[in-house]
């Protein structure tokens, strides 16, 4: 419970200082609107930022998923199988040394304005953050406990199932958190780059129409709604994974 009031008590305490900075200093709107004005406009334009999200959350969440199994998958298969990790593992590294969002064009071009092109750009951005805490995570096992199993006549796929997997499972939960993040970052720039629809939209479409107040109200609820994911995948990892 202490934990909690803590939780909420710092992001209050920074909204309250961030008001009280606006209006002492006559801050304008266009430079930084403050928090009342912000809760204001959210309320006034619910429906519509509800809608926005509606598509973000869809592209965000879909890529989030997609990208985790492709990364558990390729992680598993690398510790299985050695020399695939050697041969693919420097090609990984190259891709994403280079951001995220220099593939948009290719995404465009390929998959159109629509949420596909989101989708496959999130799944980028997931499956990596994902992939080095699982892989990290598949790796760092007690190699006593792995030739205990070994000497039972456990095969990889066994100790994979019995010992890797459920050591891992702390390692593979951070990366999912990681990446909740990177999705609705990524989902929203690529909104903004091209899309019919979605808070990343409605926030360059408010900027085009100097509506400063709306762009922030969309990050308001980006924002809440990135805060809420990240809440659920953290109750899960300390409700399930509990040997952590």
């Amino acid at each position: 419970m202490r934990a909690l009031s803590l939780a909420v008590a710092g992001p209050l305490l920074m909204v309250l200082l961030w008001e009280a900075i606006v209006r002492s200093f006559g801050v304008p709107v266009y430079v930084l609107p403050a928090p009342s004005a912000i809760l204001l406009k959210t309320w006034a334009d619910l429906p519509k930022l509800l809608d926005g999200l509606s598509m973000t959350l869809f592209e965000a969440g879909v890529g989030y998923v997609i990208g985790s199994l492709i990364a558990m998958v390729l992680a598993v298969l690398f510790i299985l199988y050695p020399r695939l990790e050697r041969v693919a593992l420097p090609a990984l590294v190259a891709m994403n040394s280079v951001p995220v969002v220099a593939f948009a064009p290719v995404a465009l071009l390929w998959f159109g304005s629509g949420p596909a092109s989101k989708i496959a750009m999130v799944t980028m951005a997931v499956a990596f953050a994902v992939f080095v805490n699982a892989h990290q995570g598949l790796r760092s096992v007690d190699e006593s406990a792995a030739n205990l199993l070994r000497s039972f006549g456990a095969g990889p796929l066994r100790q994979m199932a019995l010992l890797r997997l459920p050591a891992a499972l702390p390692s593979i939960m951070n990366g999912l958190r990681v990446a909740v993040v990177r999705s609705m970052i990524i989902a929203i720039v690529a909104e903004m780059l091209s899309a019919y629809k979605g808070l990343g939209w409605t926030i360059f479409e408010a900027t085009q129409q100097v509506d400063f107040l709306r762009a922030w109200a969309a990050i308001a609820v980006a924002s809440a709604a990135s805060m809420v994911w990240y809440g659920i995948v953290n109750w899960i990892d300390q409700r399930f994974v509990f040997w952590r």
